[in-house]
C-alpha cells in the first residue's frame, strides 16, 4: 500500500476521532440549553405574577440587576484583574442590547398581555431575527430545514397569539411592539456575543453592573420603589429569581449555549419557550391555554426541532 493509499483512512481516523467530542460538545449545549428554557419559562410567569400586583416594572428590574451585580461584579472587578477598557465598552453594547431595556420592554409586554402571549412572541421571534440576520449580515447558510423551521415558529406563534386574542381579548398592540422589539435586541445580542472576548461570567457580569450603574441612580431619585407595597413573600421569590437565577444563572447558562451549538441553534431551542411557560402558567396564574392554543404550540416545538438541526456547513462565505 502507498503513502497516497493510507491518507483517507488517515482522515477517516481523526473523523471519527473528532465524532466523539463533537457529539458530547452538542449534548452539554443542549444541557445548557434547556436548563435557560425551564430558568426563561419561569421568569415570564413570576414576573407577570408581580407586575399584576404590588411591585412594578421598576422594582423587577432593580432586583435584577442590583443583585446580579453584588453577585457578579468581583469576576470583573477583581484587582490585578480588571478587564481591558474595549471589553467594558463590549459590556456596555450587551446591557443595552440585553439589560435595563430589555426587561423594561419585556415586562411592558407582560403588562399589557398574557404570560402565553409574552412568552410566544418575543422567545419564538428572537431565534427568526438571529437567524435572518445572521444570513443577512454576517453570509451564515442557514439551510433549507432551518428555513421552514423558522416559517413553522411564526406561523405558530401568530396562531398562539389569535387564539389566545379570541379567549383572552385583542392584545395591546403597543404590548407586541414591546416584544417583537426586545426580540430583536435579543437575537443581535447572541451573534455579538459570540463574537466577542468575554466568557459567559464576563458578560453576565458586565451587563449587570452597566445596567446597576445606569437604572440605580435614577430609580433611587425618581422614588419608583413599591417594595413597602408588597408582601415579603412577594420580593423574596422576586430577588432569588431575578437577582440570582436570572441576573447570574440564566445568562451563564445561555452564553454557554450559544458557544457549544452556535447562535441559530442555541437561540432556536429558546423558542420551546412558550410551550414551557403555558404548563407553568396554568398552577402559577390560572391562565390554561385553549385546544387551538396547544395545537399553536406544537406547531413551535415542531419548528425548533427544524431549525435546532445544525446546518451542513456552519462557515460563513469568504467575503465576510
Amino acid at each position: 500500500m502507498n503513502a497516497d493509499d493510507a491518507l483517507p483512512r488517515d482522515r477517516e481516523a481523526g473523523t471519527s476521532a473528532r465524532a466523539p467530542r463533537l457529539s458530547r460538545s452538542l449534548l452539554i449545549g443542549f444541557g445548557w440549553a434547556a436548563l435557560t428554557v425551564t430558568i426563561f419559562s419561569g421568569w415570564f410567569v413570576v414576573t407577570r405574577f408581580s407586575v399584576t400586583r404590588e411591585l412594578r416594572i421598576w422594582d423587577i428590574t432593580a432586583l435584577r440587576f442590583g443583585i446580579g451585580a453584588v453577585l457578579l461584579a468581583p469576576a470583573v472587578l477583581r484587582p490585578g484583574r480588571g478587564l481591558p477598557l474595549a471589553a467594558w465598552g463590549e459590556g456596555l453594547v450587551f446591557m443595552l442590547l440585553w439589560g435595563v431595556p430589555f426587561v423594561l420592554l419585556v415586562a411592558l409586554g407582560l403588562r399589557l398581555t398574557t404570560a402565553a402571549q409574552a412568552a410566544s412572541i418575543t422567545p419564538a421571534l428572537m431565534p427568526v431575527f438571529a437567524g435572518v440576520f445572521a444570513w443577512t449580515f454576517l453570509r451564515e447558510r442557514q439551510g433549507r430545514a432551518r428555513w421552514v423551521g423558522y416559517g413553522a415558529i411564526v406561523a405558530g406563534m401568530a396562531a398562539l397569539v389569535a387564539a389566545g386574542a379570541a379567549v383572552h381579548g385583542a392584545p395591546s398592540p403597543a404590548g407586541l411592539g414591546a416584544l417583537a422589539l426586545a426580540a430583536a435586541m435579543w437575537a443581535t445580542y447572541t451573534l455579538l456575543y459570540r463574537r466577542s472576548g468575554l466568557n459567559p461570567i464576563q458578560s453576565a457580569a458586565l451587563i449587570c453592573v452597566w445596567s446597576a450603574v445606569l437604572f440605580l441612580p435614577a430609580y433611587w431619585l425618581l422614588g419608583l420603589s413599591r417594595f413597602s407595597d408588597a408582601s415579603a413573600g412577594e420580593i423574596a421569590l422576586q430577588v432569588v429569581y431575578q437577582g440570582v437565577l436570572m441576573s447570574g444563572v440564566a445568562i451563564i447558562t445561555f452564553n454557554r449555549s450559544v458557544a457549544l451549538l452556535g447562535s441559530s441553534a442555541a437561540t432556536a431551542i429558546i423558542a420551546l419557550l412558550p410551550a414551557v411557560a403555558s404548563l407553568l402558567a396554568v398552577p402559577i396564574l390560572g391562565e390554561v391555554p385553549s385546544l387551538p392554543e396547544a395545537a399553536a404550540i406544537a406547531v413551535i416545538v415542531a419548528g425548533v426541532l427544524l431549525a435546532a438541526r445544525p446546518t451542513p456547513d456552519r462557515r460563513t462565505s469568504p467575503s465576510t
